[in-house]
């Protein structure tokens, strides 16, 4: 389970990176730092927490393997809603109302949070040998 986790979440830490890094040469290319916090999310919580959640799972075993499951969709979906939240919030590309988008944004990042309160709990549970690859 591990295995399957480490290699789902460096893939979509790659996604993120590459989200990131469009949009930072979009706002650069613009001259518009209109995407700078949004940017900056995608890089920290997509590309990098994602991607070092992945190693974490590839380098160590975690024995409750519901928790691990839990703990990688907690960490798609929250870092999904957080970064698609703040879009929403900050830039309201489709005119949704405040109201819709800031509990968007909330409820992404709340989720977001339990993830990473759930990975603190994984790391105490891990396993001190490398996983079997």
């Amino acid at each position: 389970m591990s295995e399957k986790w480490s290699l789902r979440l460096i893939r979509i830490a790659a996604i993120f990176g590459l989200i990131g890094t469009i949009l930072g040469s979009h706002m650069a290319g613009s001259g518009s730092y209109a995407f700078r916090p949004i940017h900056a999310h995608i890089l920290l919580v997509g590309w990098l927490s994602m991607f070092a959640w992945g190693v974490f799972y590839r380098l160590y075993t975690v024995k409750y393997k519901k928790l691990v499951n839990l703990h990688g969709w907690t960490a798609i979906l929250g870092a999904i809603g957080l970064t698609a939240g703040m879009w929403l919030q900050f830039i309201k590309p489709f005119n949704v109302p405040d109201t819709f988008a800031l509990i968007f944004y909330i409820v992404g990042g709340t989720i977001l949070l339990i993830s990473f309160g759930l990975f603190v709990i994984v790391t105490f549970l891990a396993d001190k040998g490398r996983s079997k690859a």
